[in-house]
């Protein structure tokens, strides 16, 4: 498969992209056309494994995520170990490994870009983790967030997320 030529929209998000260790950054990314293909929560599922073993890895700190059915919200902390750009190449391939084996096929998972929002100092964590988590009631998915199941915040077992 001829690799694909990266588009002047590509460029411009990764245009003034810094990556900083210990900073949050809120990561999107949207799967290959846009394919829902974590309609079904067992593929969706797939991934997850993937985000854990960066944040067991040492590459980030995991701190809220939420799959849709063509897109992945991630608020992380960013590890020493790699630079933002080299950690989603790397969680894209082996996501996107487990990912092709669950629906038995092969093929682009993930879109080649992402989008990436270094969080400010003024801006509160816990709140941009509620927004993200949130994004299945918004788009009308379930009406009570505990039942999708494709979501997790480290803030889970607190009071109030």
């Amino acid at each position: 498969m001829p690799l694909e030529k990266t588009s002047p929209g590509h460029r411009a998000l990764r245009a003034g992209r810094v990556s900083q260790a210990g900073q949050y950054y809120v990561v999107t990314t949207v799967t290959y056309q846009r394919q829902p293909l974590f309609r079904q929560w067992q593929v969706g599922r797939q991934v997850v494994p993937e985000m854990q073993r960066a944040h067991e890895e040492g590459m980030v700190q995991s701190l809220a995520w939420v799959i849709m059915p063509d897109h992945l919200h991630w608020l992380l902390a960013l590890g020493e170990t790699m630079s933002l750009s080299r950690l989603m190449q790397a969680f894209k391939g082996r996501s996107a490994r487990r990912v092709n084996q669950a629906l038995q096929r092969v093929g682009r998972v993930w879109d080649t870009a992402f989008h990436d929002h270094a969080l400010r100092r003024d801006e509160d964590v816990k709140a941009v983790a509620r927004y993200i988590i949130a994004n299945p009631l918004r788009a009308g998915l379930v009406t009570r967030l505990g039942d999708y199941p494709l979501w997790d915040a480290m803030w889970v077992g607190e009071e109030r997320v």
